[in-house]
């Protein structure tokens, strides 16, 4: 199978890629050796794709359509396969095999080019926080997913080393929000760890289910702070966006029956880690947005 890499998957690999990685110059060999002894069809690669894996649209022998999906390991996907085979399928796209080979998924396939995103803001608001809270279920005993203090420690981390002057005091609050809400978290759960609009697509067994999971184990208000900022651009360039955005953080918190507080809190430290690492990388527009909407947490 020829095939050229999406470019934005190429672009945001680069950008993370450790010293001697090799994983895009394998892709294509990796990709077939995939297919061939599943017998799969391959219809075409899903563009533009993800930052973080390589999607495939198959088709199974059996003529059932699937999605096959390759990631690096540093994008963690045997987390990935951990915690989809514990939701089953209730508010998540399906496992259609066990482990087979690292950092090979094969899923049931939805419509990738619909996401909740296509419905008007209030009403996709709506659908994905009714789809996060089918995720939220106790991490199975003994479980090895990354902890929201781990994370997050890692990225505090980040964070001080980048801690100029320009940034330093939304880095500063943020890290002490961080270190608040960690004192004492009102409950561990399975999270999706990377949720927004965009990872909840229109799917045949449910109206819509979640893709793309980063799973991590800790308090709901980390997974929903994600959310609050979709649409960021959106956000900045309304006349009420500070105001839209500290509405939207008591909806949400009210919907899910979180503490608005805390959400606020982690809304902060991700809309910053996330400007922070932007600027890390070499995008400054991202950065000016996302460091634009912490400051109005």
């Amino acid at each position: 199978m020829a095939f050229e890499p999406p470019q934005r998957l190429v672009r945001a690999l680069g950008e993370s890629a450790p010293d001697g990685d090799d994983w895009l110059e394998k892709l294509p060999e990796t990709v077939r050796e995939a297919v061939a002894p599943r017998e799969l069809t391959v219809e075409r690669v899903q563009v533009p794709g993800g930052r973080s894996s390589l999607v495939v649209l198959v088709r199974c022998a059996d003529g059932t359509p699937a999605v096959l999906k390759l990631a690096p390991p540093r994008f963690r996907p045997e987390a990935e396969r951990a915690a989809l085979t514990e939701w089953g399928g209730l508010g998540a796209v399906q496992l259609l095999e066990g482990p087979v080979e690292e950092g090979v998924l094969l899923l049931e396939r939805l419509h990738p080019d619909v996401s909740v995103r296509s419905l008007p803001e209030a009403k996709a608001l709506l659908e994905a926080a009714g789809t996060l809270r089918r995720l939220w279920v106790e991490p199975p005993a003994g479980h090895v997913f990354e902890t929201v203090a781990e994370r997050t420690g890692r990225q505090a981390g980040a964070m001080r080393a980048r801690a100029d002057a320009e940034v330093g005091p939304l880095v500063d609050a943020a890290l002490a929000a961080r270190e608040e809400l960690l004192a004492a978290p009102p409950e561990h759960r399975l999270l999706h760890g990377t949720f927004r609009q965009s990872k909840v697509l229109a799917g045949e067994r449910m109206p819509w289910l979640a893709v793309g999971p980063d799973p991590v184990v800790g308090e709901c208000a980390f997974d929903l702070a994600r959310l609050v900022r979709d649409r960021v651009e959106d956000l900045i360039a309304s006349p009420s966006g500070a105001a839209t955005t500290r509405r939207r953080v008591k909806r949400l918190a009210e919907s899910l029956e979180v503490d608005q507080e805390r959400l606020r809190g982690w809304t902060l430290f991700r809309a910053v880690e996330s400007g922070v690492r932007a600027l890390r990388v070499g995008r400054p527009r991202d950065a000016e947005l996302l460091l634009e909407f912490a400051g109005w947490v």
